[in-house]
């Protein structure tokens, strides 16, 4: 190696890394800026527990990215180390094959991520190949591992992942999509067969696959908490990945996670970015992305700070359990805890279960034309609100609610990333008797004056506020509302007269204004 060997591919105008097209939306390539930011978390938390020492000039740290695509952290990590080492190891070529032999590890996702990785960190898509910057590699892949990986396939399903066996039980000339890392009982084991030797890894980083379709491509199943879990197991002193924020108040199937992640006092940092298209351009991500930083040594409370274009707030201290879920901005606590404080029964107690009559969205069980003794049937199809009709005797479940007033409210609504936001559909006031598909849940009431007062209540920006703490993506489930609180349904209500009695500051409501964009009620109804 001549001269210097900086590891020009980010050097170059412009960096490649910052070109190509992701791959798909679960699986997204990390800008290199943004790779670097959580590279900067990790050497300050490094230096916090090290006596100020620099991580980059330590040549016995070792590094993982268990799910590396474009191979960006394992060559940020390379292009620190080179200068970070250069006292230790004065001699270029020496510092570069050790960082590389002995510091730097990465598992490709596909055998396309893995070139792509190998390209990015030895410069040649083989490690021993005569252009790549490292010496002393036996193998083409050298530190950057991938073979095809198959599902462990059980009941339709692989027990590991949870992929559907019917779109990914594939030919040999496809990607499985079975990630070695998540597709074993002991990863240790895993690992030290991987690299043929017994591993400990003091970081592990990355970006792992967000998802995989599972039944039939109409439901995704997540799967980073995997990596996530399998990552810790390895024991490494930090594990820093960023991920989809969705876990902090739903998801499929990841609850346990959830509760996991809330109370493991081992999280020291958490960057919350609400807008995805702030990390990822062009990529759209529900509910936004952040990152995290995990360190073994730390048991107290977590720094959190939520980025939001320009707008940064925090860091502040928080306790991530303090709620069954995770308030994301730390600006809400105060209001939601005067709230609390008069101990009130949630709304959602006269709050319909989803699918409370048995029919789901799609259902077209009834007729357009009125006739005797039907029942009027609320839905929503291709985003507009209808009326059809249905006869009493065709409603199997829940029929003890058909005689009441309701006040539906679409259980679905996007509206985009921007705020102010209006977190919810507009309310429509269904007469009893009346019954719904899937499309609504309701809050049922003995009257109309009643169901014009909830309807009040539900399009102050306090209501939606409330709600919004806990709806992370665009449904609005049952437990959405757990922290709205009932109210006396005897008058119109107002945002007004709900900041006076909750005692609700002027900061907090130009706060809760700044979050929740007013609504009116007209003929548009927007959904």
């Amino acid at each position: 190696m001549n001269g210097k060997a900086s590891f020009t591919l980010r050097g170059r105008n412009p960096d490649v890394l910052t070109c190509i097209a992701n791959l798909s939306n679960d699986e997204v390539f990390t800008p290199p800026e943004f790779a670097n930011r959580m590279l900067d978390t990790l050497a300050e938390a490094w230096a916090a527990g090290h006596d100020g020492a620099n991580i980059w000039a330590d040549k016995k740290v070792r590094f993982l990215d268990p799910s590396t695509k474009s191979g960006v952290f394992l060559r940020e990590i390379t292009r620190r180390l080179t200068k970070g080492l250069e006292r230790v190891i004065p001699n270029l070529q020496e510092r570069v094959n050790h960082i590389l032999t002995q510091q730097v590890f990465g598992i490709g996702i596909t055998h396309l991520t893995s070139l792509l990785a190998r390209r990015s960190v030895y410069c040649s898509k083989h490690a021993n190949g005569e252009h790549s910057v490292a010496r002393g590699f036996d193998s083409d892949s050298g530190n950057i591992w991938f073979h095809r990986t198959e599902h462990a396939w059980a009941n339709g399903k692989c027990a590991f992942c949870g992929a559907n066996q019917a779109t990914y039980d594939r030919s040999e000339d496809m990607e499985t999509h079975a990630y070695a890392f998540i597709h074993t009982d002991d990863i240790r084991t895993r690992v030290a067969e991987l690299f043929g030797r017994d591993m400990r890894f003091d970081v592990i980083i990355g970006n792992p696959p967000y998802q995989l379709g599972s039944d039939g491509g109409t439901r995704d199943v997540p799967i980073y908490q995997h990596f996530v879990e399998q990552a810790k197991k390895l024991e490494p002193h930090f594990l820093t990945m960023v991920i989809p924020s969705r876990w902090m108040a739903s998801g499929l199937g990841l609850s346990e996670f959830r509760q996991t992640m809330l109370g493991d006092r081992r999280m020291r940092e958490l960057v919350d970015y609400p807008a995805a298209n702030d990390v990822f351009p062009g990529v759209e991500v529900k509910a936004g992305v952040c990152y995290f930083l995990w360190d073994a040594a730390h048991n107290s409370d977590c720094n959190v700070t939520t980025i939001r274009g320009s707008e940064i707030v925090g860091p502040m201290v928080r306790n991530l359990g303090e709620y069954d879920v995770f308030v994301r901005d730390g600006r809400a606590i105060s209001i939601l805890r005067k709230v609390q404080k008069h101990s009130e029964p949630s709304i959602n107690t006269i709050l319909a279960r989803d699918k409370e009559f048995g029919w789901t969205s799609n259902f077209d069980g009834f007729h357009e034309t009125e006739r005797v003794g039907d029942l009027p049937l609320y839905y929503i199809r291709t985003m507009k609100r209808s009326v059809g009709y249905i006869g009493r005797k065709e409603v199997t479940k829940s029929a003890h609610l058909i005689d009441t007033w309701k006040v539906l409210v679409a259980k679905a609504y996007n509206g985009g990333d921007g705020i102010p936001h209006q977190i919810l559909g507009k309310p429509l006031i269904a007469p009893s008797p009346s019954v719904c598909t899937q499309s609504f849940l309701f809050f049922s009431v003995d009257s109309e004056k009643a169901a014009k007062s909830l309807q009040s209540y539900y399009t102050t920006r306090f209501f939606r506020f409330l709600v919004s703490l806990r709806k992370i993506t665009q449904d609005a489930t049952h437990a959405a509302y757990t922290w709205v609180p009932i109210q006396k349904w005897d008058r119109t209500w107002t945002d007004e007269a709900l900041y006076e009695k909750y005692k609700i500051t002027t900061q907090e409501q130009a706060y809760i204004e700044s979050q929740v964009r007013a609504m009116t009620l007209d003929n548009d109804a927007d959904e």
